[in-house]
């Protein structure tokens, strides 16, 4: 038994040396091989390769280099649109705000009106409905004209008063205006200055004036321009600062005689409350006129309501929204229609109905007494004549119907005021000029 493990033992070692001398043998040969196919070793190839690699970063970096350049051109260029894109949009916004502004002002105004008029209430008993004719004030905006804010303080009475245009074309005229005015007693009245001769005139009678800040739209007119001319400013002026003030305006021309306080004969139930052109009943506060016209037979005759038109240069106006918007309307047609009546532009706006493609004005109105608001016609052609109506005293006579506007105001003085009953005797109905 030992002599089998003896011999097992010798026979494993010497498997051993045989696999130790085969691998030696196997290194020599490769190394043999090696020696002889690679002679400048295996690894030497290795620096050109990091040398190429190296040179191609470097110009990848140089080539990055200028794409980046052209890239910061075009960023700034990029910049620059989007620059003035924003400055853009900015006015954009400044424009919807402001519109917004204005939309929310509108709204305003109109929650204001709807909370004036009061809740919802039933109709009552049949007869004793009564609408709403009165539209609320408008909030005051001093901001528009501090400067005549300040004198309508002074000059007005529980936020009302009489205001005239005046330029040195209608000196005279103006000057009866305000003696009769100082002699009624009437407080708060205040003449617009349209040149500044007439503001110094006024001074000097110690008359309350304003001169307005320049402007070369309104000036022009104001300097030169006739009855009408100076007429059609007064829309834009009561607009732009008297009514948005908040203050009542009875507006008036120059051509008128004050006999007594105006405002102790006014209602003060609507937006507009005026004078007529009108001449007795029918005409001052309207009528049925039937149109006839044969060819139809049966339906010859139309039915037609009527009204002569307010008188422009005499009226009341409340500063209430659709006051000032028959203002905007008056003022914006008769810029752009030269040519245009500023009374007829005025009854057309007040009177004229909604129909298609026109929304008309929504304003209440009131006609004065004719008798006692009197227009020329009424004086010279009806009651100069008769007894009993010689013998009312009107508030005020309007010399509207006649161009010798001077001579007749003296005339109206003498007779109602120094009691000369001969003084309107020597002029005719009407006038001697076509």
């Amino acid at each position: 038994m030992s002599g089998r493990r003896e011999m097992h033992r010798n026979t494993s070692l010497s498997v051993r040396k045989t696999r130790i001398a085969i691998a030696i043998a196997i290194g020599v040969t490769l190394g043999c091989a090696f020696a002889i196919f690679f002679p400048h070793g295996l690894f030497t190839s290795s620096t050109p390769i990091l040398t190429r690699t190296i040179s191609k970063s470097i110009a990848q970096v140089n080539s990055d280099s200028c794409e980046s350049s052209e890239r910061i051109n075009m960023l700034k260029s990029e910049f620059v649109e989007a620059s003035e894109k924003n400055s853009e949009l900015r006015k954009e916004i400044k424009e919807l705000t402001e519109k917004l502004r204005l939309a929310d002002q509108r709204k305003d105004n109109a929650q204001k009106q709807v909370l004036a008029l009061g809740k919802q209430q039933k109709a009552g008993p049949f007869g004793t409905v009564k609408g709403l004719r009165t539209s609320p004030a408008i909030i005051p905006d001093e901001s528009v004209n501090p400067r005549l804010a300040k004198i309508l303080e002074k000059v007005a009475v529980q936020r009302e008063l009489i205001v005239a245009l005046a330029n040195s074309n209608v000196k005279d005229m103006l000057e009866v205006w305000f003696t009769n005015i100082k002699r009624v007693g009437i407080p708060n009245y205040l003449v617009i200055a349209l040149d500044e001769e007439i503001a110094k005139f006024c001074e000097s009678k110690d008359v309350p004036v304003y001169k307005r800040d320049p402007d070369e739209g309104i000036d022009s007119v104001a300097r030169t321009g006739g009855n009408h001319a100076v007429s059609g400013l007064k829309f834009r002026i009561l607009r732009e600062e008297f009514l948005q003030l908040g203050y009542s305006v009875l507006l008036s021309d120059v051509d008128i005689v004050y006999l007594q306080n105006p405002f102790h004969y006014l209602y003060r139930d609507s937006d507009v409350e005026s004078m007529t052109d009108g001449h007795n009943n029918m005409t001052a506060y309207g009528y049925n006129d039937v149109f006839d016209e044969p060819a139809m037979g049966w339906a010859r005759y139309a039915h037609t309501m009527r009204i002569w038109v307010y008188n422009s240069g005499f009226f009341y106006i409340r500063p209430t929204i659709p006051s000032i918007e028959l203002l905007d309307r008056v003022a914006s047609r008769l810029s752009q229609e030269p040519h245009s009546w500023d009374q007829a532009v005025f009854n057309e706006e007040l009177f004229f109905p909604s129909y298609p493609g026109y929304d008309g004005l929504h304003a209440a109105r009131r006609t004065m007494d004719f008798y006692l608001f009197m227009n020329s016609k009424v004086l010279f052609k009806t009651v100069r004549k008769d007894a009993n109506l010689s013998k009312l005293k009107p508030v005020i006579i309007h010399v509207n119907y006649h161009p010798d506007k001077l001579p007749r105001m003296k005339a109206v003085v003498e007779f109602y005021v120094k009691g000369n009953k001969d003084a309107l005797k020597p002029f005719p109905d009407g006038s001697n000029y076509l």
